[in-house]
């Protein structure tokens, strides 16, 4: 798995959450630190029905960084 650091998305250091760089306050978690060294990408469409969601955790629809620096 690389890693990848993209000026595009940065990621919650709290939720994974993947956000666009602008982004000030995470709307998964309302943290407002963040990381652009992340690395891996879950798409959860229906968490609900979802095992990878379950397994990680994650609750609401979005992307989510699997790995994120600090």
């Amino acid at each position: 798995m690389s890693k990848m650091s993209s000026k595009a998305f940065k990621a919650c250091i709290k939720c994974k959450a993947l956000v666009p760089s602008e982004t000030e306050i995470c709307p998964v978690c309302g943290s407002k630190e963040f990381s652009t060294e992340w690395s891996g990408i879950v798409i959860v469409l229906d968490p609900d029905k979802s095992m990878v969601a379950k397994l990680l955790g994650i609750k609401t629809p979005g992307r989510y960084a699997i790995k994120v620096g600090a």
